[in-house]
């Protein structure tokens, strides 16, 4: 499989997309909230992006839940991660079992129309970022390991793999890196003893099959932001930590990305710094220019590592209205979370 990830624009495919999609160095998509319309249109297109590819394709949405939910008609409403604990007044093991069904409830929807993976669980900390917020599951790193890690569990149980995001955590800096990068002048302790505990500790516990590195710089650490930097995805992620999984870039059009160049320096440095997939959303010239222009390879391991976030569920979306699992998790969550937060 190809290193980089792009996006389409419309419902259906055009014929530069399909030309594109056929690229070796093509091996994912991610779809947004603009190539939805039904849960029937979204699965003929998930049909019509892996015939285009003629190989295997990894096809991801942001499908987190909260205010990052890119289907929303006609797809349950999954709450923000934030929600649970409150929802659960202090009650761990209720806390637990909301977050298993949200991932089971999650997987279950996305698998059924085509889609492989959510780029999910945030395992950022609630912290002082705007951005992430009540996506996070909790301000501290302890309840977000427990309430994630249940998450992942009930993803995992239906078929699908976890990308946890964004190492070493996103949650104790201010500035979006959609719009600008984040600087964060913590020392490197303070980073290990907060910010990075769950990553570290979901990664121990082998339940996180990919990451996604944030576009910040913690100067005390290295100069570069975390996804161009060697010593935060190798001697860090890859060594310290003994992650195996795929690193995910996050997304390199973001302007938290700019410093590095244009998208070819960018789409360079990442690889090099050791990102499996490169993402490139929302500038088709620029993804483009990096097919045309860039030194990426294509090497085996990262083939295989990709390949195995692929979907093994043959659930499709009619199979739902008599999925038990589905019918449980979705009365689970809507009881437990959406009257829970009226009250």
């Amino acid at each position: 499989m190809g290193p980089i990830m792009l996006d389409v624009q419309g419902t259906s495919l055009l014929a530069e997309d399909k030309e594109l999609l056929e690229h070796p160095l093509v091996g994912g998509l991610i779809l947004f909230s603009r190539n939805y319309q039904s849960p029937e249109q979204v699965s003929a297109l998930t049909q019509e992006i892996r015939k285009a590819a003629k190989s295997d394709i990894l096809i991801a949405v942001d499908q987190e839940g909260g205010r990052v939910q890119r289907f929303r008609e006609q797809f349950s409403t999954i709450p923000a991660m934030g929600a649970i604990w409150r929802c659960a007044e202090g009650d761990v093991k209720l806390a637990k079992l909301i977050a298993r069904n949200c991932g089971i409830l999650m997987a279950l929807e996305v698998q059924a129309v085509g889609i492989d993976i959510s780029l999910a669980p945030v395992l950022d900390i609630n912290g002082i970022s705007e951005v992430i917020g009540e996506r996070a599951f909790h301000q501290q790193p302890e309840q977000v390991i427990e309430l994630a890690s249940s998450f992942i569990d009930g993803m995992q149980q239906v078929g699908m793999k976890s990308t946890g995001k964004h190492f070493p955590g996103h949650g104790s800096v201010q500035a979006d890196s959609h719009h600008a990068l984040p600087i964060d002048s913590r020392s490197k302790q303070q980073i290990i003893d907060l910010d990075l505990l769950p990553f570290k500790n979901l990664i121990a516990a082998q339940k996180i099959n990919a990451i996604m590195p944030a576009h910040i710089v913690y100067p005390d650490v290295d100069s570069q932001s975390v996804g161009f930097s060697h010593y935060w995805l190798q001697e860090v992620l890859r060594e310290a930590l003994a992650f195996d999984g795929v690193i995910f870039s996050d997304d390199l059009s973001m302007e938290g990305a700019a410093s590095i160049g244009g998208y070819v320096e960018r789409a360079e440095a990442a690889q090099q710094a050791g990102c499996d997939m490169l993402l490139l959303c929302n500038n088709r010239q620029g993804c483009i220019e990096v097919i045309d222009n860039a030194n990426i390879e294509i090497t085996s391991s990262c083939s295989e590592r990709l390949k195995a976030l692929l979907k093994t569920s043959r659930i499709t979306w009619p199979d739902l209205a008599e999925n038990v699992m589905w019918q449980q998790s979705r009365s689970f969550v809507s009881e437990h979370v959406f009257v829970n937060d009226k009250k």
